[in-house]
């Protein structure tokens, strides 16, 4: 058997439906993590859907009930094959966004999948049912070809991403032992461009906040007091106005990261920053003296989601008594992530508005991560991609978007590389989601030839744990 044996049997499977089938039946789960009366469903999906599969590849399992009250189970799963063998650990999250029942186009529900042209629709196809039943497709694949997968190997399947991952890093604390490994390879995202491979080894940090001005007991007529009574409104929209300049470009100094070097410049240098179904890029917007991929990719930045001061729907004629803005920065390493909001608090009181309050959100923030391109698993990965695929794959040494890889990093401390298997006008958390057909073959493929360089004992050396 050889490498074209695996990666054209993770082929045929697309081809002969059975990705197509099995994807349906993981979508059909309403996994909503954000909905507490769907909580059994969360671990219907590991007990009924993950664990029979992966028992099937030779995985044990462990399912633990988690840490945080209220919060779904994660799944923990383990095939050893030898102490001398690279282990690769991977994940992949089986909760979902809100469904938006109603909101999708006519004959689409969230939680059926459906088949229109080279499109499949459902809740979960992009993010992330699909992407990790793409992982254990093609570790079947290598094993069917090889008869093993060369390596050991450790599955995480949380279900709770979508709410922040509760619990995950207190799993990973106490498990640390059981999830040690070399590297971690999973898939979630999107790719650059939905017909080039990409991978990243990282991702921003996120913070949500609230900036809140509240000054007096109700609102009061605005002809009678118009001109008496501060606005909090202007005075909200004043303090923003200190935070960036009139082009988005950030004015706190502690803000501003220190990492953008000539290393990551080089590897940002003409990657895509959209692609032609994306809106276009407004050049005059952000730092003046980056190019748009190392805004998004190499620099933080900083929106404010929504505001509210009065009644929007119905606007009366009176001066309100508060105002608030939900406000978020999104940051790369090289950014103190427990400095953020004290910064901030200092930068506000100097331009004097100590008035306005600060208030983190109950979530939290995700700290960033960041891997060298250079380094030696990055290059392997990539060099699999491109003798599959024959392209070489976008390489992004982080996400501009956030996800728990900073567990990984922090708790477990492994090199992280994301395959992703979607595409950025996928629809994930809206209506409409979807992911593409030739993308999801390819996919296959890919990370079946990724599986099968592993285990032909190429690897990088690293400690084996």
């Amino acid at each position: 058997m050889t490498r074209r044996t695996a990666i054209a049997g993770a082929e045929t499977y697309f081809d002969d439906g059975g990705f197509q089938s099995d994807l349906a039946a993981l979508v059909a789960f309403e996994t909503e993590s954000q909905n507490p009366a769907q909580a059994a469903e969360l671990s219907r999906y590991l007990t009924e859907a993950m664990v029979p599969r992966l028992h099937a590849m030779g995985f044990e399992t462990v399912l633990h009930a988690n840490a945080v009250a209220g919060a779904g189970p994660i799944l923990v799963a383990q095939r050893h094959e030898g102490a001398a063998l690279p282990t690769v650990l991977t994940y992949g999250h089986g909760d979902v966004t809100h469904g938006q029942a109603g909101q999708w186009r006519d004959g689409l529900h969230p939680f059926e999948l459906t088949e229109d042209g080279a499109r499949l629709y459902g809740r979960g196809t992009a993010d992330n049912k699909g992407q990790h039943l793409i992982t254990i497709a093609a570790l079947e694949a290598v094993l069917r070809a090889r008869g093993a997968l060369g390596f050991n190997c450790r599955f995480v399947v949380e279900t709770g991403e979508e709410t922040g991952s509760p619990g995950l890093a207190a799993l990973f604390a106490a498990q640390k032992d059981a999830l040690k490994a070399d590297v971690l390879i999973a898939s979630d995202g999107p790719r650059l461009q939905p017909e080039t491979p990409t991978m990243f080894m990282g991702a921003r940090g996120c913070l949500d906040f609230d900036l809140l001005l509240d000054l007096r007991e109700g609102a009061h007529h605005s002809g009678n007091w118009g001109g008496l009574l501060a606005d909090p409104a202007i005075i909200l929209a004043q303090a923003l106005s200190v935070i960036t300049d009139a082009r988005g470009q950030i004015r706190v100094a502690e803000w501003r990261p220190n990492s953008l070097s000539e290393e990551i410049r080089a590897a940002l240098r003409d990657l895509p920053v959209c692609e032609g179904a994306g809106p276009a890029v407004d050049e005059n917007w952000g730092e003046a003296d980056l190019s748009p991929a190392e805004r998004v990719f190499g620099w933080n930045s900083f929106a404010v989601l929504a505001m509210q001061s009065g009644i929007p729907e119905a606007p009366v004629n009176a001066i309100s008594d508060k105002a608030r803005a939900h406000c978020q920065l999104r940051y790369v390493v090289g950014t103190d992530t427990e400095e953020i909001l004290p910064a901030l608090r200092r930068h506000l009181d100097a331009h004097g508005f100590a008035q306005v309050q600060i208030r983190a959100s109950e979530a939290g923030a995700f700290s960033p991560t960041r891997l060298s391109p250079r380094h030696p698993w990055a290059q392997f990965v990539a060099r699999s991609i491109e003798e599959t695929t024959g392209k070489a794959p976008h390489v992004l040494p982080n996400l501009a978007g956030s996800l728990p890889n900073d567990i990984f990093v922090d708790h477990l401390g492994l090199p992280t590389i994301w395959v992703p298997h979607s595409y950025r006008g996928c629809c994930q958390h809206a209506p409409d989601e979807h992911v593409l057909k030739p993308l999801c073959r390819e996919a296959l493929g890919l990370m079946a030839g990724v599986f099968w360089d592993i285990g032909a004992g190429d690897a990088p050396d690293a400690e084996r744990r």
